[in-house]
């Protein structure tokens, strides 16, 4: 059984990748697993794909495993595609905090026009051969006028899915793993991992 790090301190975002990697011959582990005491991973980039890099090469080096990390952004066309890379910093505080700060940012702007896409980008890092393979998965959205949905995490209240026509907190694992934007990155690791690791 091979060994996969992933980069993230998020417990719902590891959650999903446990449950979309369980059938391949893989144990996962988290940071905590490997860093019980803790790492610090800068994200400098102005890029997702630049930060998931940073994230998986730092990480991977640090530990000598198999590293998978990633970033996503929220892009909205009408803040022209802010937040984007700062996404998980677009206002302290909580997930609330950030998905209410762009709310308010789009309260003047019409439902015809609040459409935008959320993009991640996924890094594996292999140690052994100091090699980076990344992979990405997009979703076509809008932003809703208020929250709706009790499942996911982040933004995921806010959004409604262009492909599922469902609000991306009201989905299920099945049909986030189909059509959200780590769910499409994912499907393109996971034909990595397989193709190259297992």
């Amino acid at each position: 059984m091979h060994e996969l790090l992933i980069t993230t301190g998020n417990k719902g975002k590891f959650v999903e990748f446990e449950n979309f990697f369980k059938e391949l011959p893989f144990q996962l582990l988290s940071l905590k697993d490997v860093f019980p005491n803790g790492i610090e991973i800068e994200e400098p980039a102005e890029t997702l794909e630049g930060n998931a890099i940073i994230k998986a090469m730092t990480v991977g080096k640090r530990s000598g495993k198999l590293t998978l990390a990633d970033d996503t952004g929220l892009e909205v066309d009408a803040l022209n595609g802010a937040p984007g890379v700062r996404t998980a910093r677009f206002a302290p505080g909580t997930d609330e905090d950030r998905w209410r700060k762009l709310l308010e940012l789009m309260k003047d702007v019409p439902d015809g026009k609040r459409g935008g896409v959320m993009r991640c980008v996924i890094a594996i890092y292999d140690p052994n051969d100091d090699k980076i393979r990344t992979c990405t998965g997009v979703m076509k959205l809008s932003i809703a006028r208020e929250p709706k949905g009790e499942l996911g995490f982040g933004y995921d209240s806010i959004m409604f899915n262009e492909e599922s026509q469902k609000m991306h907190a009201e989905e299920t694992t099945d049909e986030r793993n189909r059509t959200s934007h780590r769910g499409k990155a994912l499907i393109k690791a996971k034909e990595v991992l397989l193709a190259e690791f297992a």
